[in-house]
């Protein structure tokens, strides 16, 4: 290209450069963001001009991605605050924006989840990037592991329980943090809670006519265990211990589990 072309290439885009700030605030008058952003991207690209005007550039993007976060586009809007912060335009209030946006998203995406709605919050965190990462350290990534640590452990009691392995299904279920798991398992717990008393009631009337021979006193095993809780053991954990310390084992004998000498 000549040096006359280039000179006419830089006199059209100086031209054009001019033109922008004014074609930026029509648009902003007619409260055409859409233009308004349009117009200020391209007087973005022409910045190393003399002239430009970088603050017109950022508020056409602020008032943007705020119309884009009203709209729920919360992806579109992180990006355009994110574009605004790193542009000359961007200042501390903008900075406050966008952390308040994302504090916004984790606190709905930490509701959905506590509420049993996994699927849902991992959407709710996908415009933060936190949807999954490689390493598995994103907060969805956390979430998942949470959410599949209580399902096993429900699922785990539940079987548990249909064998009569009570004080092991109280473990499992004692193992469950997760409030809508928690909800899920009372049915579980309701028939754990309930074979542990037949258990212990069974144990009274034996003892009531007399101590069957081989069978750890109940009420002994049962301080043992209660000493085993407060000390931090687990139920089952305690269970084994309190036997063990009694000087019995466990027994599997028909649908109980019982400690005998």
């Amino acid at each position: 290209m000549t040096l006359g072309g280039v000179l006419a290439l830089l006199a059209a885009a100086y031209w054009w450069e001019r033109q922008l700030p004014i074609r930026l605030r029509q648009a902003e008058q007619r409260g055409d963001l859409v233009g308004c952003l349009r117009y200020s991207e391209q007087l973005a690209a022409l910045s190393w001009l003399p002239g430009s005007t970088p603050l017109e550039v950022g508020r056409c993007r602020r008032q943007r991605a705020l119309q884009l976060w009203q709209q729920g586009r919360r992806q579109e809007a992180l990006r355009l605050q994110n574009l605004l912060l790193q542009s000359p335009a961007g200042a501390a209030k903008d900075q406050q924006v966008l952390i308040g946006w994302q504090q916004s998203l984790r606190r709905q995406a930490m509701d959905q989840f506590e509420a049993g709605q996994l699927e849902a919050a991992l959407r709710t965190l996908a415009p933060l990037g936190e949807d999954q990462r490689g390493d598995g350290t994103a907060l969805a990534d956390e979430l998942r592991q949470i959410w599949d640590r209580n399902r096993l452990q429900l699922e785990r009691a539940n079987r548990l329980s249909q064998k009569a392995r009570w004080w092991e299904a109280l473990d499992a279920l004692n193992r469950i943090d997760h409030p809508w798991w928690k909800t899920r398992s009372a049915a579980v717990r309701r028939r754990v809670n309930l074979g542990i008393e037949r258990l212990k009631g069974a144990e009274r009337e034996h003892d009531a006519h007399g101590q069957v021979p081989h069978t750890v006193p109940v009420a002994g095993l049962d301080a043992a265990v209660q000493r085993g809780i407060a000390a931090g053991m687990d139920d089952w954990k305690a269970f084994e211990q309190a036997c063990k310390s009694l000087g019995g084992r466990i027994v599997e004998a028909g649908p109980d589990s019982s400690c005998q000498r």
